[in-house]
């Protein structure tokens, strides 16, 4: 039976820090602010295969209070996703994400966005797509005050009893 979980993330733009997306580090005068990596694209897609499993958020597994995942990277909350799905005997079919961020282009690095993301999730690069879109000067993603990242993941599971 196939389960469809969602996911969104949103981190602030900030000077001194790297910009992670998709494991990839995109050269920028501003990073991603957060406990970990801060990296909003595979949080994004980490909370999508958890709701497909009737799980709790990135939150729940990885809680930003807790030290062992300041500046970690996010590749391991993947693993921990994909994990996940095999515990309850499952498998995941695909994910799908949008990159929401005014600058700097991301699709030039997409493709390695996607080989990390099918690396951490250990499935196909063809299951996994990656787009990207401004907000058209809009509201904080418009003045360039952060960067947003939505997913969906569809995961196959057995039947429940």
């Amino acid at each position: 039976m196939i389960h469809v979980g969602i996911g969104y993330d949103v981190h602030p733009l900030v000077p001194g820090r790297k910009l992670i997306l998709g494991g990839v580090e995109i050269p920028h005068m501003k990073g991603l602010d957060g406990h970990s990596d801060a990296d909003a694209l595979m949080h994004a897609i980490c909370d999508a295969i958890l709701g497909a499993l009737g799980e709790g958020d990135i939150g729940t597994f990885f809680p930003n209070t807790d030290p062992r995942w300041r500046g970690a990277p996010s590749s391991i909350f993947l693993e921990e996703a994909a994990r996940q799905v095999t515990f309850h005997s499952g498998r995941i079919v695909n994910v799908d994400a949008s990159i929401l961020a005014q600058e700097p282009k991301v699709m030039p690095h997409a493709f390695s966005m996607k080989a990390n993301i099918a690396k951490a999730l250990g499935i196909n690069i063809k299951r996994v797509g990656i787009k990207a879109t401004t907000n058209e000067g809009l509201g904080f993603i418009g003045r360039e005050e952060g960067i947003a990242a939505m997913a969906v993941a569809s995961v196959d599971l057995p039947e429940a009893s």
